[in-house]
């Protein structure tokens, strides 16, 4: 997979806004408690990687609180700096925002977050794909994705590196999401340096919800969510029960059951609370198939090429949560233990590697996470300036067994490799921001990371340890405001882990040849400027120009079971985000960003970056009061992309509407229609350009553009009540 890269670091100038959320309710309740594989590609070609779609939300309602996290900004000690205002290109978003608009699977809700671009290439049972900031972060490699402070992203994965599943996220009990872009923060550590997200979970919900959806493709949902008072305590539980077909001529055949229960006490900053969550998912999945295919009319548009790929997949865990404040700060305390499990069946290449057998392979990751999360924060003031200093702990030990087989039709065949791995990180930071003048602020951090492991390979010589360590500076600084106007500044270095087999490999498992071994740690760099405006009343508007270097874009190549270093890359770019509440009844929001990605190296391949997207944007518009008729529309456009270095093969580009109407009762009775792909564009969700071979052709194989069709126009029907 990716790894973090070096390039040079610009010092940005920025400036904090008062924390500005959209107040809209979710469809169903308001917001108002505290608290895959890399298929071969052809010679002198970037290695192939993978993507996904959409978002929600319809009437507004009063103010949503935001957790402990989006505290708003002050002059004075005890408050604490929020973190929409440390970058311009921060925000906090509440759960209405996000469930407002419609969205087709549990990931699309991430596109709440600007610039985010959120696809999928397989069955609905794999993690997504994601692209931000001119990255095709694969299944989460560079994005650092948090669910009430446990890590959804793995490392030392069996499908990749960083492999991040949301499907079991319930997109109903959402209370905030935090969305940092770039390495400038000190306590985001691994798979963060191009973008962060940091969702909570309501501690309670507002009003019990019972909902049923039924839709096209075989599309059913039933969700049950409520919380009761118990004592000093409250108790919050939901089940989510769904299955869905597809358009797919070989059907999903997704069954998957999804559950919440929660225990807390007290307040986000001062309580606790003991959750656990248990999901269990298996599919048939229809993955990425050769135009040639379907040009030919070997197969449809919605048709497949090895009918027995898919998987099984499940994760259980068990978390507990401290909060204290006190007259010198806050202290916050998280420990976790996940169990995960995935089975998943892939054939990408079909008879290119095995004439005879076919190419499909399995990637199995089982794994225990045990992890730890410390924070305290001290306010006081040094020279009579308000100071803010902030300490914290994060830990976690992986212990996985993993491995690769060749398969036919899901029958073992042979094992490539099998690995029992155990891997343990410790990160240790801190910030300090100092107010020096009602118009200066700076954050001066530090981030020290060490990581560790052993590899005990099939293969001894793939066997071993391996360890290290990095250092990462962060700076920031804000100016104003003026005029209801901030600038704001930011610059740091970041790190990527790479999966460890690849820090341990001495001997390609396919071939027996020797390879290269990779480093565990590679370090990232950035920078960003950035201004944000609030001079018309309910509008805000930000602006960000940031810049991002990578030494190397390791690549960990699922299929072969191989590191591959690709080469030293930059991104540029640009982002403006608005957000527009002119009444009570209507919001607009517009988010347009443009990246410039390349390598800077010289090759005589070219420079592009394969599956980096230049331009990525997206508006949305909420209507509606709490009763009465509602509606939403979204639209998101994904543009094309270069599929090899020289840009002379490239992606479609797609632009995607999704609709919604409904009209909730007095009786908090709530009837919706949802219609996915409204103009039912016919586009890709996802395209690569690699070697593959279909039968019958000849044994070297043909280069082909490999794709990845948008379900075309779809309907949900929502029926739902409040009690």
């Amino acid at each position: 997979m990716r790894g973090c890269a070096a390039g040079c670091i610009a010092l940005s100038f920025a400036a904090t806004s008062c924390t500005a959320q959209a107040e809209q309710a979710l469809p169903q309740v308001t917001v108002d408690a505290p608290a895959d594989a890399k298929p071969k590609p052809p010679p002198r070609r970037a290695p192939a990687t993978a993507a996904r779609e959409g978002r929600a939300i319809p009437a507004p309602s009063a103010p949503a609180p935001s957790s402990s996290t989006a505290l708003t900004a002050s002059a004075g000690p005890g408050a604490r700096i929020a973190p929409e205002d440390q970058a311009a290109s921060s925000r906090v978003i509440t759960g209405a925002e996000i469930n407002a608009l419609p969205f087709m699977r549990p990931g699309e809700a991430l596109e709440a977050a600007p610039g985010l671009v959120v696809t999928q290439h397989s069955g609905e049972g794999k993690a997504n794909q994601y692209f931000l900031r001119g990255f095709n972060l694969d299944h989460g490699t560079d994005l650092a994705i948090t669910i009430d402070g446990m890590p959804v992203n793995m490392p030392t994965h069996g499908h990749g590196q960083g492999y991040a599943d949301v499907n079991f996220l319930i997109a109903e009990l959402i209370g905030t999401m935090t969305v940092r872009k770039g390495p400038y923060f000190a306590d985001v550590g691994d798979f963060g340096s191009a973008g962060a997200l940091g969702i909570e979970y309501l501690r309670a919900m507002p009003k019990n919800l019972a909902e049923v959806t039924v839709g096209s493709f075989g599309y059913r949902r039933l969700l049950g969510a409520g919380s009761t008072r118990v004592g000093d305590g409250t108790w919050l539980a939901a089940f989510e029960a769904s299955t869905y077909n597809g358009p797919w001529d070989v059907p999903d055949n997704v069954r998957k059951l999804n559950g919440v229960l929660r225990y807390s006490q007290g307040t986000a900053t001062d309580g606790f609370s003991l959750t656990g969550m248990a999901y269990s998912n298996r599919w048939t999945s229809t993955d990425q198939v050769a135009q040639r295919a379907i040009d030919s009319g070997l197969i449809g548009r919605y048709g497949s090429l090895d009918p027995t790929d898919g998987g099984i997949s499940s994760r259980y865990s068990l978390s507990g949560r401290f909060a204290k404040s006190s007259d010198i700060g806050q202290t916050d305390l998280n420990a976790y233990v996940i169990r995960s499990s995935l089975q998943l069946y892939n054939n990408f290449t079909y008879f290119l590697d095995d004439p005879v057998n076919g190419d499909q392979f399995n990637q199995y990751d089982r794994r225990t996470v045990l992890g730890l999360n410390g924070t305290q924060r001290f306010d006081y003031r040094f020279a009579g300036l308000p100071v803010e200093t902030r300490i914290g702990l994060q830990t976690r030990a992986d212990n996985i067994d993993l491995g690769l087989d060749k398969t036919l039709r899901r029958d073992w065949l042979s094992t490539v490799r099998a690995d029992e791995v155990s891997e343990q990180s410790l990160g240790l930071w801190t910030d300090t921001t100092v107010r020096w003048t009602d118009w200066l602020r700076t954050t001066a951090g530090v981030r020290q990371d060490f990581f560790t492991g052993r590899v005990i390979s099939d293969n001894p010589a793939n066997s071993g340890n391996a360890s290290a360590s990095m250092t990462s500076p962060k700076v920031g600084i804000v100016l104003g405001p003026w005029a209801s106007t901030e600038f704001y500044g930011n610059a740091g270095t970041g790190l990527h882990s790479n999966d460890i087999r690849g820090a341990t490999i001495t001997v390609d498992p396919n071939s027996g040849d020797p390879v290269n071994r990779v480093p565990l740690l590679v370090r990232s760099k950035g920078a960003e400027l950035g201004i944000r405006n609030k001079s018309i009343p309910e509008l805000t508007t930000s602006l960000a120009v940031f810049v991002l270097d990578f030494d190397s874009e390791l690549l960990f190549v699922g299929d072969a079971g191989t590191t591959e270093a690709s080469r030293p890359s930059r991104r540029v770019g640009i982002e403006w985000t608005s957000q527009y509440r002119p009444l009570s009844w209507l919001g607009v929001d517009l988010d347009v960003a443009y990246t410039k990605a390349r390598f800077t190296d010289f090759d005589p391949a070219g420079d592009f970056i394969p599956g980096a997207p230049a331009w990525v944007a997206s508006a949305g518009i909420t209507l509606g009061e709490q009763r009465g008729w509602f509606g939403a529309l979204k639209g998101r456009y994904f543009g094309p992309r270069p599929l090899i270095e020289d840009d002379s093969v490239r992606s479609l580009s797609s632009l995607i509407f999704n609709a919604r109407a409904g009209y909730r009762f007095d009786n908090g009775v709530r009837l919706q229609l949802d219609v996915l792909n409204l103009f039912n564009a016919k586009t890709n969700q996802i395209e690569y350009y690699y070697l593959s071979r279909l039968p019958g052709e000849p044994l070297g194989g043909t280069s082909d553009r490999h794709v990845h069709p948008v379900e075309p126009l779809a309907v949900r029907l929502t029926l739902a009540g409040t009690f």
